[in-house]
């Protein structure tokens, strides 16, 4: 793609920005980028990898942690001093060899040391229709109270309701 400021070289910059949801895109090429104030923006900076940035947090426990004796993982044979180094730890065994020692940059990282697995969505059983005898239960025990209040046409309907779910037997 060709700078779409100059029209002339070919576009080695790319820039996108989305202000208030607007996204706008721009394919400049080295110059007209740097003309226009976009210029690298590590620059300035050393280079920077992922076993510097561990290293830096865990460098901390690592000279309060670390006595004169190494200890070593029984399964993989990594010590405290290889994760701080290698930025990673050896296999699921070290976390319970150097838990201690790992747990504050854990929660760092991380914001707990402890991990909690994923939460599941609870299913809500639905409730399952009631038997013939409960349902005959729940419409007596409505029929005992519109007769306490004399509501005779509604115990009425229930009546009929009960004989009808018992198959014409007489309550």
């Amino acid at each position: 793609m060709v700078c779409q400021n100059c029209g002339k070289v070919q576009a080695t910059t790319h820039i996108k920005r989305v202000v208030n949801g607007d996204t706008t895109e721009h394919h400049l090429c080295s110059q007209c980028a740097g003309e226009l104030g976009y210029t690298d923006m590590f620059s300035g900076f050393a280079p920077l990898s992922l076993s510097d940035f561990f290293g830096d947090l865990l460098g901390d426990v690592n000279r309060k942690a670390i006595g004169t004796k190494v200890v070593r993982c029984p399964k993989c044979g990594n010590s405290f001093n290889d994760i701080v180094r290698d930025s990673q730890v050896g296999c699921a065994e070290c976390y319970r060899v150097f838990f201690d020692k790992l747990a504050p940059s854990l929660e760092r990282i991380h914001g707990r040391a402890v991990h909690s697995g994923k939460k599941i969505e609870t299913v809500h059983e639905e409730k399952a229709e009631p038997t013939k005898e409960e349902r005959i239960a729940q419409l007596r025990a409505k029929l005992g109270e519109a007769v306490e209040k004399q509501e005779f046409e509604l115990a009425a309907k229930l009546r009929d309701e009960i004989r009808d779910i018992e198959g014409g037997e007489n309550a």
